[in-house]
Formats: C-alpha cells, structure tokens, sequence
C-alpha cells in the first residue's frame, strides 16, 4: 500500500468531490498490534484529540469568574442541560446530563467533519484505486452501532441504578389500571394486555440499536455522497450550498441521537418525585 497525498489539505471536501461518491466499507489503513485502524477511527482520534485539546485551552483550570473560553463552554452545556432536563427530570438531570453531552459534541463534530479540509479529500493508491485516508466517523456504521450500543448500556445502566429492575419491569409488563375503579375479572383481563404490550416493548427496546445506528449513517452517509455526486456534475458552488445544508443536518442528527438517547431515560426514571426518587441511592 503506498500512500499518495495528491489532493491539497487546504480545499474543503465539497470542492474535490467527485462522483465516485463514498465507499459504504471503511478501509484499513494501518495495524497497531495486529488490530486494524480504519480511516473513519483515524477520524475519530484526531477529532477525540481536537476536543479535548479545545476544552483544556478554553476552559484550562476552572474558575469563580469564568474566562471568555470557559463562558463560552459554560453557555453552550447550560442551553443544553436545560433543553435536556425537563425529558429526564431535575433529580436525574445532573447524573446523566455528562453522557448526554458527550453523545451531542461528539456526534456532532463527526457530522461535521466531512466539510472540513482534507477529510474526503485527501486520498491514497491501493490496488489501482484511490481511497480515503481520512472520512467521516458516523459515515461508517461501525461507528454509529457503537454509538447505539453505549447508548443502550448507558440506558441499562440508569434505568436499573437509579430506578431499579421492579420499576423496569413494572413499566414493561405491570398493569397500570386502578383496581378501585375496575372489577376483578376487567383488571385480570388488562393484565394480559398489558403483558402483551410489555414484549413488544422490549421487542422496540432491542430495536433501539438498529434505529438509533441506521438513522444516524443513513443521513450521514447519504449527505456525503450527495455532496461528492454534485462535486462531480458542479464543481464548487452547488457542492457548497450542500455543504451549508449538511451543517445543518449534522446538527440535528445530532440533536435527535441526543435527545432520543434522553427520552428512553426518562421514560423509565422521570417520574416527578415517583420512582426515581425513591429507588435512587
């Protein structure tokens, strides 16, 4: 494999796209103790390694009277908390408001990465064809699987630390009715409903992975092959305006992997004062 940088790092991705378009399967580029390293992971190093970089030189040591950096990380995690916390409520809000975000800065940095210079663009020879050395994370869906998987553990997690495996299954399989205002033989009945309505739902749960991945890098992958499509047919100045419109699907991606993420939480732990508090330790 001989790597040949022949596209510039200063030109965007939408200005050298061309129709070729974004291969679907990641490609190797290197081993680090017999385990492969794609393009998509070098990816998402350098960018891990620009966040935290950013962070450290905004935000440095914390302070009383914040820096302009640190009002600025401050603000931007405020907006957010307070769009997050009325989903998974005040008492859960704190507990998981560090992953939530983290999901948001890091998706959407991933979504955005395909616009910026070199990503797309630069390329090298292998077997007579010319492949990325560098393309978006969440165009690859290993990536956005994983990302669906610690989603999922994060919500296991929650759901039984802080409310508990009773409420779990209560709100899977439980019988929600009031047996003061049934008869007997009605709420029976209604149990089986609801035990039927508690597998479909752990059907859904289970399909979380699939959806939460596939929505992600279906809109991912798709803008990017759009912008590369319209690169080859015109140059420049339509890829561009594609490349403004990507930045704001990337955001809302990244909003919506986000706040889904937030709303399966809440579903189970935001019980106004009900079971969360009292299951919480």
């Amino acid at each position: 494999m001989r790597p040949l940088f022949f596209l510039s790092l200063l030109a965007p991705a939408f200005v050298l796209a061309s129709e070729e378009g974004v291969n679907p399967k990641a490609t190797d580029l290197f081993q680090i103790g017999g385990i492969p390293v794609s393009n998509s992971i070098l990816t998402t190093w350098i960018l891990a390694a620009v966040i935290i970089i950013a962070i450290r030189v905004l935000v440095g040591t914390p302070k009383i009277v914040p820096s302009k950096g640190q009002a600025l990380v401050e603000n931007m995690a405020s907006g957010l908390r307070d769009a997050l916390e009325p989903i998974v409520g005040k008492s859960m809000i704190g507990k998981v408001f560090p992953t939530l975000c983290g999901f948001f800065v890091f998706i959407l940095l991933m979504n955005w990465s395909g616009l910026l210079p070199g990503v797309g663009t630069i390329k090298y020879e292998a077997g007579g064809h010319w492949l990325d050395a560098i393309r978006p994370a969440t165009s690859d869906l290993n990536t956005t699987l994983a990302l669906s998987i610690i989603s999922f553990v994060a919500w296991t997690y929650f759901v039984l630390r802080y409310a508990g495996f009773k409420v779990l299954i209560f709100d899977l399989f439980g019988n929600k009715a009031d047996k003061k205002e049934l008869s007997f033989p009605m709420w029976v009945m209604l149990s089986f409903i609801f035990l039927g309505v508690g597998g479909i739902e752990v059907v859904s749960i289970a399909f979380r992975l699939i959806s939460l991945s596939f929505r992600l890098y279906g809109n991912v992958f798709g803008g990017e092959n759009l912008i590369h499509a319209l690169g080859g047919i015109a140059p420049y100045v339509v890829p561009a305006v594609a490349g403004l419109l990507e930045v704001l699907v990337g955001l809302i991606q990244a909003f919506v992997f986000t706040l889904l993420s937030a709303v399966y939480i809440g579903l189970i732990c935001n019980h106004e004062g009900g079971h969360d508090d009292e299951h919480a330790h």
